[in-house]
């Protein structure tokens, strides 16, 4: 799916097309969105554009020099982004050209960075004059996405807290799985941040003449390296967390043992005191006595208490 854009006094406006008339808003608009473009969308835009489009394979690669590099189709910058499926979050790698009057992002999710771009462009919320300003508008609304992310995250960490350190009711398997899924979050969250590093460190030299698009960056730059702080306590609170849940696992299943193995020595002389007088030897004394039975159960008896009475002595209970 296309989507085309003209950036008209600062504003963003979408452009509507139809089929007969794409060819020309493609060559006249500013920025060309590509949501999982088909063959046939993408076999145009490298006709009208002449340029070769990146395939899906070449988003993912992490070194550097395939991720950010400049050759005759402009400047190339693959952003590493944060979607959510299923409840969890996940990357998502988009590739962005940005040529001398153009940007071109190919993207395969349907990603909220930009249905949040696109809404705020719609209400005349954001500013851009050009599509170098327009990419550095992405990258800095991506960061603040990342930082309300890292603010819910740190909000229902507070709750795992509450349920781990003072919930004595709490299930512990459940806090678990709670943090694992928080923790995964976050490392994804380090992940693009570290990612939209490279990516502004690449953009400050190659945009190092436009001052003002550099001190923007700069500014970003600095939220970056904040939030990666932020991302940095969130691990060792949650590392914390998973220890002490653990701990306290641990704390339980041991009092279920103490209780089976205080039980086992609890019963164990009454037990001796019944396998006696069970056995069948034909000259037992007792087995001719009035009172041998309750004499039996009174020793069984005796013998089973006396053992937890000591241990209560000894504070062992």
């Amino acid at each position: 799916m296309l989507r085309l854009f003209n950036i008209d006094k600062g504003l963003i406006h979408e452009l509507l097309f139809e089929a007969e008339d794409l060819d020309a808003r493609i060559r006249s608009a500013h920025w060309i969105d590509a949501h999982d473009p088909d063959e046939r969308e993408k076999d145009l835009l490298q006709t009208l554009l002449q340029t070769n489009l990146p395939e899906a394979d070449d988003f993912e690669e992490i070194e550097i020099s395939a991720r950010c590099f400049v050759d005759q189709a402009g400047i190339h910058v693959h952003a590493m982004f944060l979607a959510t499926e299923d409840g969890r979050h996940k990357t998502e790698s988009v590739a962005c050209i940005l040529q001398t009057n153009r940007l071109i992002t190919i993207r395969d999710e349907d990603l909220p960075d930009f249905r949040l771009l696109r809404m705020r462009a719609r209400r005349g919320q954001v500013e851009s004059h050009s599509p170098e300003e327009l990419l550095v508008t992405l990258l800095e609304q991506k960061v603040e996405n990342h930082a309300d992310t890292l603010e819910d995250i740190h909000r229902q960490l507070e709750t795992a807290s509450y349920l781990v350190l003072e919930d004595e009711d709490a299930d512990l398997e459940d806090a678990i799985s709670k943090l694992a899924k928080l923790e995964d979050s976050n490392g994804k969250i380090r992940l693009c941040l570290m990612d939209t590093q490279r990516d502004i460190s690449f953009l400050l030299r190659h945009l190092r003449n436009r001052q003002e698009h550099a001190e923007t960056l700069r500014e970003i730059m600095r939220d970056v390296e904040t939030l990666m702080s932020h991302t940095t306590f969130l691990f060792e609170k949650i590392n914390f967390l998973m220890d002490s849940t653990q701990g306290f696992i641990n704390i339980e299943q041991n009092q279920i043992i103490k209780i089976f193995s205080i039980a086992a020595v609890v019963f164990l002389p009454p037990t001796l005191v019944a396998s006696m007088y069970g056995m069948n030897f034909a000259f037992m004394p007792e087995l001719q006595w009035k009172l041998g039975y309750p004499w039996a159960i009174m020793l069984m008896i005796l013998s089973g208490i006396a053992p937890y009475a000591y241990f209560k002595r000894k504070g062992w209970l």
